[in-house]
């Protein structure tokens, strides 16, 4: 008879473990009647623009190779609070990187040093720095992903109208960045904030911060795990899928 190895145990659980975060984050999303993360939002078209990554490749191709890519960009309030008060702020991109393979990529507000680029912080302003919090791995290298603020575009003031104003008058940019865990920020491109889009392409886009991944990146960490069953719960909650949604904002 077989002796069962050490990590068949942790297998077998991981299965049930998954189940019940993910029940109980769809009990909460119908609860809701909305998305459980990041409630109030508002999404717009966007354009990408990869510069490729300066010094040495991380090994991720969409973020080492230079392109053009369209996409959505939503920006929203962590909890529920009147507009203007801190709050954890999100940033959420999907890239169309190509049929069938978009790329989410999920930041919260956060400090730019790296012991503070772990921690999802408050603040009042849309203009900031967002980081993963929740880390990747890239072959052997460990890394984050940023969206920075760009000093020569327009400010995204304190509330979701606001940000929605500074799009329909100028052309907000934010500049992306890769980092290691200790390592300064490398800008690696920009995304153009452009059209905003209506309440019903809002509450249709949902997005995958763990399985929607460009080749070469994977998420690390048990936060990642966390996230994907949360994140799972909640599109069950809302009936979308996880790649609902698009440089269109229509349901796929």
């Amino acid at each position: 008879m077989t002796r069962p190895t050490p990590q068949e145990p942790a297998r077998r659980a991981a299965g049930p473990a998954a189940r019940a975060v993910e029940r109980a984050s769809a009990a909460l999303g119908r609860l809701r009647r909305g998305r459980l993360l990041h409630p109030a939002g508002a999404s717009f078209s966007a354009r990408v623009t990869i510069w490729g990554t300066p010094g040495p490749p991380v090994g991720v191709g969409l973020l080492d190779d230079p392109g053009e890519y369209a996409g959505v960009v939503r920006l929203s309030r962590g909890t529920p609070t009147p507009g203007g008060w801190p709050d954890v702020l999100g940033l959420a991109l999907r890239v169309d990187s190509g049929p069938g393979r978009p790329f989410d990529l999920l930041v919260s507000s956060s400090g730019a040093a790296p012991v503070l680029r772990n921690l999802p912080l408050p603040r009042r302003g849309f203009s900031g720095t967002y980081s993963t919090i929740m880390g990747y791995r890239a072959g052997r290298h460990r890394l984050w992903l940023a969206a920075l603020a760009d000093p020569e575009a327009v400010d995204l003031g304190r509330t979701l109208s606001a940000v929605t104003a500074a799009a329909q008058a100028d052309a907000p940019r934010m500049v992306l960045a890769v980092a290691s865990a200790v390592g300064s920020w490398r800008p690696i491109g920009q995304v153009g904030i452009g059209v905003s889009l209506d309440a019903r392409q809002d509450a249709a886009l949902a997005f995958d911060p763990v399985r929607n991944l460009p080749a070469g990146l994977r998420a690390a960490g048990p936060l990642a795990w966390l996230r994907e069953q949360t994140y799972r719960g909640s599109r069950e909650a809302r009936g979308v899928t996880a790649q609902s949604g698009g440089s269109t904002a229509t349901t796929v």
